[in-house]
């Protein structure tokens, strides 16, 4: 398991400080601000552990503040309903005094049921893609400063994006397609725990989908005149899946407007098995104060 990953694993295991009561950290980060995706899964945690013997099937979550990196974070649960076959659990994130996430999760018993989901895109295997590391070379003379920095540095997850085209400078910038298809799973081998893979997908749901609504337009969230940042999100487990082993991200932005980008993703396995559904809405909105690329 690389340093990275048993980081990431480390601020998912939680500190039970009080009844329902629980506090995260946060990795030894470049950026300041916490990434949403780690205020997801370790809500989801939190939530999880306040449940038995019921699974999350969906959880809806909104960004309030940004999150200060340097400071542990406190995670409150409510119990709003515990049913007989689902329970409902609300957990509130706070720091300095104030609320910076609220996250509502729903848990249900384990039942058999009609079954259907949508065909996996076609997609090359991720062995045949580039790495990390060899996108890294082969574009960083093309990449702003943020972005070079993130494709050199170890990361806990291993991301494979299906087309490069949005890497290349192109003179023309004529419009992508508002979707792109990325390979993802945990950079190592995870405990068989199913927790632990569901918290681990919700940590990387978050990555690049808001970028899929800049796809269209030649941008990317690492670009200076862009101020991004994850305003709403929705993620659903469908079937049971591993974190380390390939899922394809499916990615799509139907839309983008009012400095505001939607964008959905739809999460594979390599036996093309839909495991889970995200919606995310983001802002996107273009500084006058910065440089454009």
């Amino acid at each position: 398991m690389s340093q990275a990953l048993a980081a990431l694993l480390a601020i998912l295991d939680l500190e039970e400080i009080g009844q329902d009561s629980f506090r995260g950290h946060s990795p030894q980060p470049l950026r300041k601000r916490v990434f949403g995706g780690q205020l997801i899964a370790q809500a989801l945690v939190a939530a999880a552990r306040t449940v038995e013997g019921r699974a999350p099937h969906s959880l809806h979550a909104y960004f309030l503040l940004p999150g200060d990196a340097s400071t542990p974070i406190s995670y409150d649960v409510e119990r709003l309903r515990d049913g007989g076959s689902f329970a409902t659990r609300r957990c509130e994130a706070t720091q300095h005094g104030r609320t910076i996430f609220t996250l509502t999760a729903s848990f249900q018993t384990e039942e058999a049921g009609l079954d259907h989901s949508l065909p996996m895109p076609e997609a090359p295997d991720p062995e045949t893609l580039m790495t990390r590391a060899e996108m890294g070379q082969a574009f960083a003379h093309m990449m702003p400063a943020a972005m070079q920095r993130y494709f050199t540095q170890a990361q806990p997850i291993d991301v494979r994006p299906v087309d490069l085209a949005r890497y290349y400078a192109r003179a023309d910038r004529k419009p992508l397609p508002a979707e792109q298809n990325i390979w993802m799973r945990a950079a190592g081998a995870l405990p068989d725990d199913p927790a632990v893979h569901r918290a681990v997908l919700a940590y990387f749901s978050d990555m690049t989908l808001l970028d899929t609504a800049l796809v269209k337009h030649q941008r990317s969230v690492f670009d200076e005149d862009i101020q991004g940042a994850s305003l709403d999100h929705a993620l659903w487990f469908h079937r049971p899946f591993r974190a380390d082993d390939w899922l394809l991200y499916a990615q799509q932005s139907p839309s983008a407007n009012g400095a505001r980008g939607l964008a959905r993703g739809s999460l594979f396995s390599r036996d093309g098995r839909l495991v889970a559904s995200v919606i995310q809405e983001g802002l996107l909105r273009l500084r006058t104060d910065r440089p454009a690329r």
